[in-house]
């Protein structure tokens, strides 16, 4: 039992380095994490002007992007419903007289439309 506490302790000592050691490496980890910290203060100094002028932009151009996704939302949902899967489709192909092609692979299976959902209203006006 003494030979294994003493193998057991030996282990442990050997285990950790000299606390001479030990104060060099952290006083290298502080100087490398200040630096690092330093260099985080840097950026973020030459960027909060950047970002300061993004967030005034975005909150003048939040309305007109709302009012924009009010209008065309529906529009769009209806084309992506036309369109299918744009896996199923070829690079698009600009002739020349401007006019774009966007082919349907060979190997795409067979496209199923979904039914037209007219919002109109059909009803007679009494006149």
């Amino acid at each position: 039992m003494k030979r294994f506490f003493f193998a057991f302790s030996f282990a442990v000592l050997a285990a950790f380095p000299a606390s001479s050691q030990n104060t060099e490496v952290e006083d290298g980890f502080n100087l490398m994490e200040e630096g690092a910290r330093l260099l985080l203060r840097g950026l973020m100094s030459e960027v909060e002007p950047t970002l300061d002028e993004f967030t005034g932009m975005i909150d003048e151009m939040g309305p007109a992007l709302q009012a924009f996704a009010d209008e065309m939302g529906p529009a769009i949902l209806h084309l992506i419903d036309l369109i299918d899967d744009a896996r199923h489709y070829e690079q698009p192909e600009i002739l020349p007289n401007g006019d774009i092609i966007i082919r349907r692979s060979v190997d795409a299976p067979p496209f199923v439309p979904a039914p037209i959902q007219d919002d109109r209203d059909t009803s007679e006006i009494d006149l």
